[in-house]
């Protein structure tokens, strides 16, 4: 995955930690556990607040 899969890495995220409420995640927290799936294979320092606010409510999305 790469961090335009938006959708694939909210699902990976919703399936890594279930019982997390994505409304509450910090960004930097975010970042990590992106960067932590086994999937994802881009580069870190790739990401930016516009791509985390979009992976974040994706999950939200999958949530409900």
């Amino acid at each position: 995955m790469n961090w335009t899969d938006v959708l694939d890495i909210a699902i990976a995220l919703d399936e890594a930690h279930p019982d997390t409420d994505p409304r509450y995640i910090r960004f930097t927290d975010l970042h990590a556990w992106i960067c932590a799936l086994d999937e994802f294979a881009d580069e870190p320092e790739n990401s930016n607040e516009k791509i985390l606010e979009a992976i974040q409510m994706a999950w939200i999305d999958e949530k409900d």
